[in-house]
């Protein structure tokens, strides 16, 4: 320990090589964004309370802004449902199975109507 040391204790140094990487919320993320946004205390003030750098809330901010227009740049009324293209490959190959079963009993409805005599139901 140095001279400059002396008198603290080993937790109250910073740690070395536990650079640890934190993870907020998006809920911690917009109100560290709001915050900001307020104005009522420094920026720098908030940034060290939330132990972040200038980088990181330019970084929240770009978030929210690019996430607010794409929510606003959305129409009104439901949203188009988009299929995955296994399941639409499954459905067009059991529609083209199902046409053919169709064909076949076309044919087959045809023949016992010529057996039946033309086709009358009613006798």
């Amino acid at each position: 320990m140095s001279v400059t040391d002396k008198g603290k204790s080993p937790d109250s140094l910073p740690p070395v090589g536990r650079n640890k990487r934190r993870f907020l919320s998006p809920e911690k993320k917009y109100q560290i964004f709001l915050e900001a946004q307020r104005g009522e205390a420094p920026v720098g003030e908030l940034l060290r309370r939330e132990g972040l750098y200038s980088t990181d809330l330019a970084r929240i901010q770009r978030k929210v802004k690019e996430s607010a227009l794409q929510g606003l740049a959305k129409r009104p009324g439901r949203s188009k449902k988009t299929v995955f293209e296994e399941e639409y490959n499954a459905l067009k190959l059991e529609l083209q199975e199902k046409e053919r079963v169709m064909a076949e009993m076309a044919v087959e409805l045809a023949i016992l109507r010529k057996k039946t005599n033309g086709g009358s139901w009613e006798r």
